[in-house]
């Protein structure tokens, strides 16, 4: 059975209709921080179970919610905190570590363990994007994150020039992954971008035996 996370930060008192009419669809709902108000969190309760943590701007009103929060939905552990340079207990044993502040989107794989921001949803801040993901998870804890990305489409990288050689480079990015290599590293090493580097690292770890032409498949490349 497929269950769906919706993952949320820094809304700032905004929650736009189409990140509503999204969430709609998700069995729970994750906000990493700087809500803006208990009625944004009391709307955000009334879509799907909702899981929250303060962010700096909340910290001046009565409290929402924790500082941080670990969790475990449908098979997966996780840990949210508003901002990560202020993580001080351990969190090894985590799948997704979840957090917000910067307003930028980013997915990386540290260790075995994905690093999300799902950017912010909220008021549209400087040229940032306005983004949002959703894990989407799978009866075997298997998971693939979506980024959503509301205001302007995802640049999507330039053709490499044969499969052939995008399938070597699969077999060194699961080499290097199994090496416990970081995504920017590996990504740096094959003369790939860090979104493709991640996107093949999370098809390797989360498609435990998969092949270079099974990630290629489900890639759509093959």
């Amino acid at each position: 059975m497929m269950h769906n996370i919706g993952v949320i930060s820094d809304t700032h008192h905004l929650l736009r209709e189409p990140v509503k009419d999204l969430l709609r669809g998700c069995d729970a709902i994750v906000h990493a921080g700087d809500i803006g108000g208990q009625d944004i969190a009391c709307e955000l309760s009334s879509i799907a179970p909702f899981y929250a943590v303060c962010g700096n701007i909340d910290k001046d009103k009565p409290p929402l919610c924790p500082q941080s929060l670990s969790l475990e939905l449908f098979g997966l552990k996780l840990f949210v905190i508003h901002q990560k340079n202020k993580i001080q207990q351990p969190i090894s044993d985590k799948d997704i570590i979840i957090y917000g502040h910067s307003h930028k989107y980013e997915q990386t794989l540290q260790n075995g363990q994905i690093w999300l921001n799902p950017g912010s949803c909220g008021p549209k801040r400087f040229s940032l994007p306005v983004t949002m993901a959703v894990i989407h998870i799978d009866g075997k804890k298997h998971c693939e994150i979506e980024r959503i990305d509301f205001l302007s489409p995802i640049k999507k990288a330039k053709p490499l020039a044969a499969k052939k050689d995008l399938r070597a480079i699969i077999i060194n990015v699961m080499r290097d992954t199994d090496k416990g290599k970081s995504v920017a590293a590996i990504a740096k090493h094959n003369h790939i971008s860090e979104e493709l580097s991640t996107q093949i690292c999370r098809l390797y770890l989360t498609h435990p035996g998969v092949t270079a032409d099974g990630i290629l498949t489900k890639m759509g490349l093959l």
